[in-house]
């Protein structure tokens, strides 16, 4: 039996309307339950909201009265309007339009069946709609709960259109959402809508075609053509890129280290379409995804003086931080040794697990922080420790100090270390033929990442992610070479977890050399990048 949205019973009238929000990172569906009764006007929001969604009450009244309905100011009535599950916190105005339905349908103003509907969308004084933060999950939640359409602001619809499955109305207006949706016509809205003009056609709103997504290569502002000699670093760069591999930088000021950074991010293989929807949903909630959607791997450069909270993620409501906000991409610390101790501890669990886990008196949040870490730094506090030609100022003391700001379990998850020397400065002035290098590299890394691929059985698996069982199942060693490995790990006095690496990053560089099985050459050339020089 099919129970109404609507109903009347001896002046009291009630609406449900559906809604939905973001928490952490996940989305919740939330209903919008309007109960209208006579007597002195109150207007009262219940289900733990926020200043944001308090604040909906003038909104919503604004907007009902340029709308074309009387405002619920102006009426004798007792409003509560519920925010269901009451325990889940709601935050920010993205309730703005469902409240507003719910009351006019409550108040038999519209009439139409909410139940296959979601609507999203901040109100502003005037009845239009503005943009909010997080409607790419939400379009998913609402189609995995059998949601038939769902209304956004038109600034979001594009976002909200990744989503295939369901219908995406991207809206300017609480007018035009009730003018599409109101079944309840006066006489004169009648004889207008039965007059079959262009006029009036041009008001029916359309579902939003799906986005397609543009997966070309975009032109970065650093290549490899930028970055004169340094070639060991450049081979270090491609097997990271190849393999997924963390990887640290040293030397001087000014010798590339952050071209080569920015360098590695544009030969990273674009985002399937899977990872376009997790990226940009984390961008959507975080507020980030400012230029459009994203189709290739983030790169995030926060500055040193960054706080925590700003790098790790938390709070006292948890929002994710720059490790979140790099994850399927590359998350560059410039001044490495500069950032706060806590923040470089802090990195040990994302390098080994893939997640941060936040702990809380209320829960536990995890977000996801896939990234390819690359740390840059000086080889001491002046810069200039093993240069040729120009002396280091810094004491022993100093340079001890500098040194041990990176501890040896962070220096251990990093599997490439490359020392990155003064530059002549007669390479400078060589031209040199634009995207030939990145291309070849570029090339060269999308096949070991299809060799990857096609040997786990799984497309965003990478060397780097392999387990100790799985390197047992996956990778072989000539007799050579793990005798090569085994001699080599006893004079470096290598942990099990560097061991290991080693092997990682030698599989990769035998991808890139397209070698079914890691001999010598692969594994000598791991370690050549294992050990930390500066």
């Amino acid at each position: 039996m099919r129970v109404k949205k609507w109903m009347y019973n001896s002046g009291m009238q009630y609406a449900r309307v559906y809604g939905a929000q973001t928490s952490l990172l996940s989305p919740y569906l939330v209903s919008i339950e309007t109960d209208l009764s006579r007597g002195l006007h109150a207007f009262t929001l219940v289900g733990l909201p926020d200043k944001a969604v308090e604040e909906s009450r003038d909104r919503v009244s604004a907007a009902i009265k340029h709308a074309g309905f009387d405002s619920p100011k102006s009426r004798n009535q007792k409003i509560v309007i519920s925010l269901a599950p009451a325990d889940l916190k709601k935050e920010g105005p993205m309730f703005d339009l469902p409240i507003a339905l719910s009351y006019l349908l409550a108040a038999d103003d519209v009439r139409f069946d909410p139940e296959p509907y979601l609507f999203v969308g901040e109100l502003s004084l005037d009845g239009t709609l503005r943009p909010v933060h997080g409607v790419l999950p939400l379009v998913a939640e609402a189609k995995r709960v059998g949601k038939r359409a769902i209304f956004v602001p038109k600034e979001n619809e594009a976002e909200a259109a990744l989503v295939a499955g369901i219908d995406v109305y991207g809206v300017e207006s609480l007018k035009a959402v009730i003018e599409f949706l109101n079944e309840k016509k006066s006489a004169s809205e009648h004889a207008r809508e039965t007059r079959p003009t262009k006029a009036r056609e041009s008001k029916t709103l359309a579902p939003a075609p799906q986005t397609k997504l543009e997966t070309a290569n975009v032109e970065t502002q650093f290549s490899f053509e930028d970055i004169r000699g340094q070639e060991s670093a450049k081979r270090a760069a491609i097997i990271a890129a190849a393999g997924g591999h963390n990887l640290g930088l040293s030397g001087p000021p000014g010798t590339g280290k952050t071209m080569l950074a920015r360098a590695l991010a544009s030969i990273l293989p674009p985002l399937r379409f899977d990872e376009v929807l997790e990226v940009n949903g984390i961008h959507s909630i975080a507020g980030t995804l400012h230029k459009g959607i994203m189709t290739t791997p983030p790169f995030r450069s926060p500055h040193h003086t960054s706080s925590y909270v700003s790098i790790v993620g938390g709070g006292a409501n948890p929002r994710p931080g720059e490790a979140t906000l790099a994850h399927r991409g590359v998350l560059f610390l410039d001044e490495f040794p500069e950032f706060d101790r806590r923040v470089i501890e802090a990195l040990r669990q994302p390098l080994e697990d893939r997640v941060i886990s936040i702990a809380r008196a209320k829960g536990t949040a995890h977000f996801p922080a896939r990234f390819t870490l690359v740390a840059a730094m000086n080889p001491c506090p002046c810069g200039n420790y093993g240069h040729p030609q120009i002396a280091c100022t810094c004491s022993p003391v100093a340079l001890e100090r500098y040194r041990r700001k990176i501890s040896g379990p962070i220096a251990d998850r990093i599997d490439l270390w490359s020392v990155m020397g003064p530059v002549e400065l007669s390479d400078l002035g060589k031209k040199s033929v634009r995207g030939t290098e990145t291309t070849r590299a570029r090339e060269s890394v999308l096949r070991a990442r299809a060799t990857q691929a096609a040997r786990y059985k799984v497309e965003s698996k990478t060397n780097s992610d392999l387990s100790p069982r799985e390197l047992e199942e996956f990778v072989n060693l000539t007799t050579s070479a793990r005798t090569t490995l085994e001699r080599a790990g006893q004079r470096l006095n290598l942990s099990p977890r560097a061991f290991h690496r080693v092997i990682k990053v030698a599989r990769t560089i035998a991808d890139l050399d397209g070698a079914p099985d890691i001999n010598d050459s692969h594994i000598l050339e791991a370690l050549q990048y294992r050990e930390r020089k500066g």
